[in-house]
Protein backbone atom coordinates (compact mmCIF):
# COMPACT_ATOMS: atom_id res chain seq x y z
CA UNK A 1 0.00 0.00 0.00
CA UNK A 2 1.00 3.57 -0.49
CA UNK A 3 0.41 6.10 2.27
CA UNK A 4 -0.25 9.66 1.35
CA UNK A 5 2.09 12.33 2.76
CA UNK A 6 0.76 14.86 5.16
CA UNK A 7 0.25 18.35 3.90
CA UNK A 8 3.18 20.66 4.68
CA UNK A 9 1.09 22.62 7.16
CA UNK A 10 0.48 19.48 9.21
CA UNK A 11 4.16 18.59 9.68
CA UNK A 12 5.36 18.41 13.22
CA UNK A 13 1.88 17.56 14.56
CA UNK A 14 0.43 14.28 15.76
CA UNK A 15 -1.35 12.26 13.09
CA UNK A 16 -3.51 10.13 15.34
CA UNK A 17 -6.14 12.77 16.04
CA UNK A 18 -4.81 13.90 19.42
CA UNK A 19 -4.44 17.49 20.56
CA UNK A 20 -1.89 18.26 17.84
CA UNK A 21 0.65 19.83 20.19
CA UNK A 22 4.05 20.47 18.73
CA UNK A 23 6.63 17.70 19.27
CA UNK A 24 9.59 19.96 18.76
CA UNK A 25 10.72 19.44 22.40
CA UNK A 26 10.34 15.68 22.37
CA UNK A 27 13.39 13.43 22.55
CA UNK A 28 14.60 12.67 18.99
CA UNK A 29 14.33 9.00 18.17
CA UNK A 30 17.57 7.08 18.78
CA UNK A 31 19.31 9.87 20.73
CA UNK A 32 20.22 8.99 24.37
CA UNK A 33 18.27 11.00 26.94
CA UNK A 34 21.50 11.94 28.73
CA UNK A 35 22.79 13.63 25.60
CA UNK A 36 19.62 15.61 25.14
CA UNK A 37 19.77 16.74 28.76
CA UNK A 38 23.33 17.84 28.28
CA UNK A 39 22.80 19.76 25.07
CA UNK A 40 22.20 22.99 26.95
CA UNK A 41 25.29 22.52 29.12
CA UNK A 42 28.92 23.47 28.46
CA UNK A 43 29.83 19.79 28.63
CA UNK A 44 27.72 18.68 25.67
CA UNK A 45 30.71 18.28 23.34
CA UNK A 46 32.61 16.19 25.87
CA UNK A 47 29.54 14.02 26.52
CA UNK A 48 29.12 13.39 22.81
CA UNK A 49 32.77 12.32 22.52
CA UNK A 50 32.34 9.94 25.43
CA UNK A 51 34.75 11.80 27.72
CA UNK A 52 32.09 12.48 30.35
CA UNK A 53 28.79 11.06 31.46
CA UNK A 54 25.89 12.88 33.09
CA UNK A 55 23.16 11.69 35.38
CA UNK A 56 19.60 12.80 34.76
CA UNK A 57 16.20 12.33 36.26
CA UNK A 58 13.25 12.64 33.87
CA UNK A 59 15.51 14.26 31.34
CA UNK A 60 16.73 16.92 33.79
CA UNK A 61 20.45 17.18 34.66
CA UNK A 62 20.86 16.40 38.36
CA UNK A 63 24.67 16.01 38.68
CA UNK A 64 27.66 17.61 37.03
CA UNK A 65 29.36 15.40 34.44
CA UNK A 66 31.87 12.86 35.67
CA UNK A 67 34.74 11.38 33.70
CA UNK A 68 33.93 8.06 32.08
CA UNK A 69 36.09 5.01 32.51
CA UNK A 70 36.31 4.35 28.82
CA UNK A 71 37.46 6.96 26.28
CA UNK A 72 40.26 9.02 27.80
CA UNK A 73 40.82 6.63 30.72
CA UNK A 74 44.24 5.62 29.43
CA UNK A 75 45.32 9.26 29.26
CA UNK A 76 44.06 9.81 32.82
CA UNK A 77 46.05 6.84 34.16
CA UNK A 78 49.10 7.96 32.23
CA UNK A 79 48.89 11.40 33.81
CA UNK A 80 48.55 9.87 37.27
CA UNK A 81 51.54 7.62 36.73
CA UNK A 82 53.62 10.59 35.62
CA UNK A 83 52.63 12.50 38.75
CA UNK A 84 53.47 9.53 40.96
CA UNK A 85 56.87 9.20 39.29
CA UNK A 86 57.56 12.90 39.75
CA UNK A 87 56.61 12.67 43.45
CA UNK A 88 58.84 9.61 43.95
CA UNK A 89 61.77 11.39 42.34
CA UNK A 90 61.16 14.43 44.56
CA UNK A 91 61.06 12.21 47.68
CA UNK A 92 64.28 10.45 46.68
CA UNK A 93 66.02 13.79 46.17
CA UNK A 94 64.76 14.99 49.57
CA UNK A 95 65.96 11.84 51.35
CA UNK A 96 69.34 11.99 49.63
CA UNK A 97 69.76 15.62 50.63
CA UNK A 98 68.77 14.82 54.23
CA UNK A 99 71.34 12.00 54.34
CA UNK A 100 74.08 14.30 53.07
CA UNK A 101 73.16 16.99 55.61
CA UNK A 102 73.10 14.40 58.41
CA UNK A 103 76.58 13.18 57.46
CA UNK A 104 77.91 16.72 57.37
CA UNK A 105 76.31 17.57 60.71
CA UNK A 106 77.66 14.44 62.41
CA UNK A 107 81.12 14.89 60.87
CA UNK A 108 81.58 18.60 61.42
CA UNK A 109 78.75 19.82 63.63
CA UNK A 110 77.13 17.76 66.36
CA UNK A 111 77.22 14.22 67.66
CA UNK A 112 74.95 12.22 69.96
CA UNK A 113 76.78 10.40 72.78
CA UNK A 114 75.90 8.19 75.73
CA UNK A 115 77.62 8.23 79.10
CA UNK A 116 78.90 4.89 80.34
CA UNK A 117 80.11 4.78 83.92
CA UNK A 118 80.16 7.12 86.90
CA UNK A 119 83.44 9.02 86.42
CA UNK A 120 81.57 12.31 85.81
CA UNK A 121 78.98 11.86 88.57
CA UNK A 122 77.09 13.66 89.90
CA UNK A 123 77.24 16.11 86.95
CA UNK A 124 76.62 13.30 84.45
CA UNK A 125 75.18 9.93 85.35
CA UNK A 126 75.51 6.54 83.70
CA UNK A 127 73.39 6.24 80.51
CA UNK A 128 72.79 9.98 80.19
CA UNK A 129 72.37 11.04 76.54
CA UNK A 130 74.37 14.03 75.35
CA UNK A 131 74.70 16.36 72.38
CA UNK A 132 78.36 17.11 71.66
CA UNK A 133 79.24 20.29 69.77
CA UNK A 134 82.12 19.37 67.44
CA UNK A 135 82.18 22.67 65.58
CA UNK A 136 82.96 24.92 68.54
CA UNK A 137 86.60 23.79 68.81
CA UNK A 138 87.16 24.20 65.09
CA UNK A 139 86.79 27.93 65.57
CA UNK A 140 87.93 28.21 69.18
CA UNK A 141 89.91 26.52 71.96
CA UNK A 142 88.85 24.38 74.92
CA UNK A 143 88.61 26.38 78.14
CA UNK A 144 88.89 25.49 81.79
CA UNK A 145 85.75 23.87 83.22
CA UNK A 146 84.52 22.80 79.74
CA UNK A 147 83.07 19.30 79.76
CA UNK A 148 84.53 17.59 76.71
CA UNK A 149 84.32 14.35 74.82
CA UNK A 150 87.77 13.00 73.92
CA UNK A 151 89.60 10.01 72.56
CA UNK A 152 91.36 7.96 75.21
CA UNK A 153 95.07 8.70 74.61
CA UNK A 154 96.15 5.10 75.34
CA UNK A 155 93.47 3.63 73.05
CA UNK A 156 91.94 6.11 70.58
CA UNK A 157 89.22 3.60 69.68
CA UNK A 158 87.64 4.48 73.02
CA UNK A 159 86.15 7.84 74.00
CA UNK A 160 85.73 9.46 77.42
CA UNK A 161 83.87 12.44 78.86
CA UNK A 162 85.95 14.59 81.24
CA UNK A 163 86.28 18.17 82.48
CA UNK A 164 89.11 20.43 81.33
CA UNK A 165 91.10 21.50 84.41
CA UNK A 166 94.10 23.24 82.87
CA UNK A 167 95.21 24.51 79.44
CA UNK A 168 98.61 24.61 77.77
CA UNK A 169 101.16 26.59 79.77
CA UNK A 170 99.30 26.18 83.08
CA UNK A 171 101.10 24.77 86.13
CA UNK A 172 99.04 22.09 87.88
CA UNK A 173 99.48 20.46 91.26
CA UNK A 174 97.20 18.54 93.58
CA UNK A 175 97.63 18.52 97.37
CA UNK A 176 95.41 16.21 99.41
CA UNK A 177 92.82 16.27 96.63
CA UNK A 178 92.76 20.07 96.28
CA UNK A 179 93.64 21.10 92.71
CA UNK A 180 95.78 24.20 92.13
CA UNK A 181 96.24 25.84 88.74
CA UNK A 182 99.03 28.42 88.65
CA UNK A 183 99.10 28.20 92.47
CA UNK A 184 95.44 29.18 92.73
CA UNK A 185 92.93 26.62 94.08
CA UNK A 186 90.27 26.01 91.48
CA UNK A 187 86.59 26.45 92.27
CA UNK A 188 85.16 22.94 92.17
CA UNK A 189 81.96 23.14 94.20
CA UNK A 190 80.41 20.79 91.64
CA UNK A 191 82.33 17.98 93.44
CA UNK A 192 80.52 16.80 96.61
CA UNK A 193 82.68 15.87 99.59
CA UNK A 194 81.97 12.16 99.21
CA UNK A 195 83.28 12.30 95.62
CA UNK A 196 86.60 13.96 96.50
CA UNK A 197 89.97 12.23 96.52
CA UNK A 198 92.93 12.83 98.84
CA UNK A 199 95.81 12.22 96.46
CA UNK A 200 98.83 14.34 95.59
CA UNK A 201 100.07 15.05 92.08
CA UNK A 202 102.57 17.37 90.38
CA UNK A 203 103.45 20.11 90.08
CA UNK A 204 103.68 19.96 86.28
CA UNK A 205 103.41 22.50 83.46
CA UNK A 206 101.01 21.52 80.66
CA UNK A 207 102.85 21.29 77.31
CA UNK A 208 101.76 23.32 74.30
CA UNK A 209 98.84 21.76 72.46
CA UNK A 210 97.81 19.63 75.46
CA UNK A 211 95.17 19.74 78.19
CA UNK A 212 94.82 18.37 81.72
CA UNK A 213 91.42 16.72 82.32
CA UNK A 214 89.71 15.09 85.31
CA UNK A 215 86.42 13.42 86.10
CA UNK A 216 84.07 15.08 88.60
CA UNK A 217 83.94 11.84 90.58
CA UNK A 218 87.51 12.39 91.72
CA UNK A 219 87.89 9.17 93.71
CA UNK A 220 86.43 7.03 90.90
CA UNK A 221 87.87 8.49 87.70
CA UNK A 222 90.65 7.48 85.34
CA UNK A 223 92.01 10.74 83.94
CA UNK A 224 95.14 12.87 83.36
CA UNK A 225 96.42 11.98 86.82
CA UNK A 226 96.84 8.41 85.57
CA UNK A 227 97.47 8.51 81.81
CA UNK A 228 98.78 12.04 81.24
CA UNK A 229 97.77 15.02 79.14
CA UNK A 230 95.34 15.02 76.20
CA UNK A 231 96.46 16.45 72.85
CA UNK A 232 94.00 18.91 71.37
CA UNK A 233 93.53 16.73 68.27
CA UNK A 234 92.04 14.08 70.57
CA UNK A 235 89.33 16.39 71.87
CA UNK A 236 86.20 15.61 69.86
CA UNK A 237 83.99 18.42 71.06
CA UNK A 238 82.24 20.18 73.90
CA UNK A 239 79.33 18.58 75.72
CA UNK A 240 76.59 21.10 74.97
CA UNK A 241 73.40 19.46 76.17
CA UNK A 242 72.09 16.56 78.23
CA UNK A 243 68.76 15.70 76.59
CA UNK A 244 68.01 12.42 78.36
CA UNK A 245 66.56 11.79 80.82
CA UNK A 246 64.18 14.61 79.94
CA UNK A 247 63.52 15.75 83.55
CA UNK A 248 67.26 16.21 84.01
CA UNK A 249 67.82 17.96 80.65
CA UNK A 250 70.45 20.67 80.93
CA UNK A 251 72.60 22.98 78.81
CA UNK A 252 76.31 23.13 79.77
Amino acid sequence: MVQSELPPEDEGRKSDGDSGESLADATPQGVPETLVAAEATPWAAEVERGLYRVETRDGVLVQPPRPTSEPGAANSWGTRLERIQEELVAWIKTLASAAVYAILIVTFGFQVARVEGQSMAPTLEDQDRLIVNKFVYRVGEPRRSDIVMLFYPLDPDKSFVKRVIAEEGDAVRIVDGQVYVNDVPIRDDYVPNEYRSHDDWGPQVIPEGYYFVMGDHRNNSSDSRHWGMVPKRYIIGKVQLRWWPVPAARIF
